[in-house]
């Protein structure tokens, strides 16, 4: 027998029997994971590097030999090799025999002074290249970053610090004087949020109860009198805490700092504006650890700003959060009481057999078709009648009949209930039949059988489904577009004012700030960063989220494991 008889006599058995299949799907297995893994190292390395300080360098550069010399200064946040050919036939002055052109993306900051804060150059045109120790990463609420050398710290008209008195001096006075700053930005931030809020919801009750006064034909002299107190009373707080702020901004703005550029120009920041002050080339791999936590706790728990391109993504991390767990409120019950009914209540005739397939047709159905009869059903129909009987003094404006948390749940809900279903009724089904005989042979009625004895059984099914299903729904964008996710939403869905759960306020959601931040940003090289860090928490908070329930799900199993047996 030849060679290639016997590697085909082997082949031949190899296919025919149960290893080769083991192999092939523990092949695709490993093939998955390893794809998996290694997208979720792709969007750590890219999306975590962007906290560390890194480096600020300044050089010469000039894109054509006629041009004058022009001073840069920044971070280098990306290097690639261009094809030379493409960067002569671009109007480039390179040799001809240059296979490739190593070019720089530079972060130059200084937005507002300048054309871009960040800068494409050629590395072979550029000269004088050093590290600046003394430049420093000015971190602001708008306008980006500035890049520069701090040169005097100002109180006012009085001058209590500058760089002939030594660095660590002048940064030290500006770190207190940053804290002191950002103290009162917490005050003002309070005030306005929590203090003023209060005042508007009351003035907004206030405002309701005269319209709802006037539609029931009740308004009276004495009420008018009454809600005009109330108003004056509220009137008087709010002045009040005005004039707390107004005290509060006068002393923020007299603090400030004259920053000196790279062309030598020198600028006046506020530290009113300012978040925080580095000088990378001066720090050490601690304290440069240090500000990369600090940096990363603020993305974690602050409020996004500059269009989603810097700050943090609290509001959408809640919201996501908050959306899935309702969700699965509105989703457990029902796919877990259509399971039970289309299996042990329903005849088994044609008719059921029909609902079995088009509940598993509904799991192809494309999620923005969920969003549509999301939009028109639940938000339009349903809310729009619950703001007919409840909150007619309300409108025009709607209360429940506008996109919102409880519309989104819902929706997601009826998303992912096939999934629920199916798994819950393939968990009735591998429960003998004796159990249930045995409980009705004891007396039990079949509610109380079903109570007792199959739904702690079929438990670890259900949270299969819920697995899946919380999976699927956590990262779906399309829908949410339609029924309650926004770019920016001015509050929390929870918050401290009456009836602090407001289901009906639109909300952030971490898919569609991905979408937004990645795709709709004016400045896309600020956003690629952010949209890393994002993905790569959006797919953190699945997996932990699916981790919970397999655990939950496994400590099931283990518990009603004997009565399986």
């Amino acid at each position: 027998m030849s060679g290639a008889d016997k590697n085909a006599l082997i082949w031949s058995r190899w296919r025919g029997s149960r290893e080769g299949g083991v192999w092939l799907i523990a092949s695709a297995i490993s093939l998955s994971l390893v794809l998996v893994l290694g997208m979720i190292l792709l969007l750590a390395v890219r999306g975590m590097g962007y906290f560390w300080p890194s480096e600020i360098i300044a050089f010469e550069y000039r894109e054509y030999r006629e041009d004058p010399w022009m001073p840069v200064q920044g971070e280098v946040v990306g290097r690639e090799d261009v094809i030379a050919a493409q960067l002569i036939s671009a109007g480039y002055e390179l040799e001809s025999d240059q296979g490739t052109v190593e070019r720089w993306l530079i972060k130059v900051g200084n937005r507002d002074v300048g054309p871009s804060d960040f800068l494409w150059v050629l590395r072979q045109h550029t000269r004088a290249l050093k590290v600046p120790e003394d430049v420093a990463v000015i971190e602001r609420l708008e306008w980006g970053n500035f890049y520069g050398t701090i040169s005097e710290l100002h109180r006012g008209d009085e001058r209590i610090g500058r760089a002939q008195d030594g660095s660590e001096a002048l940064m030290d006075a500006l770190r207190e004087s940053i804290e002191r700053a950002e103290a009162l930005r917490i005050q003002v931030r309070e005030i306005e949020k929590h203090d003023i809020g209060t005042i508007n919801a009351a003035l907004n009750a206030l405002r309701l109860e005269e319209r709802g006064l006037n539609l029931r034909g009740e308004w009276s002299p004495e009420h008018a009198a009454r809600l005009e107190r109330a108003r004056q009373v509220q009137q008087q707080a709010f002045e009040q805490l005005s004039g707390q702020i107004a005290e509060l901004r006068e002393q923020l703005m007299r603090d400030s700092i004259s920053v000196v550029d790279a062309e030598g120009a020198r600028h006046e920041i506020e530290l009113e504006q300012i978040v925080r002050v580095l000088v990378p080339n001066r720090m050490g791999v601690f304290s440069k650890l240090a500000a990369y936590l600090e940096r990363i706790w603020e993305f974690l728990s602050d409020e996004p700003r500059e269009a989603n391109t810097e700050g943090g993504i609290f509001p959408a991390l809640f919201g996501t959060v908050i959306m899935v767990l309702l969700m699965t409120i509105f989703v457990t019950p029902g796919g877990v009481i259509a399971a039970i009914y289309l299996r042990e209540y329903a005849h088994q005739g044609m008719l059921t057999r029909i609902v079995r397939i088009a509940i598993n047709n509904l799991a192809g159905v494309p999620s923005i078709v969920y969003g549509i009869f999301g939009l028109g059903f639940f938000v339009y129909f349903v809310g729009g009648e619950i703001d007919e009987v409840f909150y007619s003094e309300n409108l025009p404006a709607p209360t429940f009949g506008s996109p919102g948390l409880v519309w989104a749940s819902l929706t997601l809900a009826l998303l992912s209930l096939p999934v629920v279903v199916v798994a819950t009724e393939e968990g009735l089904a591998r429960v003998p039949k004796s159990m249930a005989e045995g409980s009705y042979a004891l007396g039990a009625t079949q509610f109380e059988m079903l109570r007792t004895v199959l739904m702690p059984i079929i438990s670890p099914a259900i949270m299969t489904g819920l697995i899946l299903a919380i999976a699927r729904a956590a990262g779906e964008v399309a829908p949410l577009m339609l029924v309650g996710a926004v770019k920016l939403a001015p509050s929390l869905p929870v918050d401290f004012t009456f009836p602090f759960v407001h289901l009906d306020r639109q909300f952030m959601h971490l898919g569609f700030h991905i979408y937004d931040v990645g795709f709709q940003s004016p400045n896309v090289e600020a956003a690629q960063p952010l949209v890393y860090a994002t993905a790569f928490l959006l797919v953190l908070i699945i997996i932990v989220l699916n981790l919970l329930a397999i655990q939950i799900r496994n400590n099931l199993r283990e518990q009603y494991r004997s009565l399986e047996s």
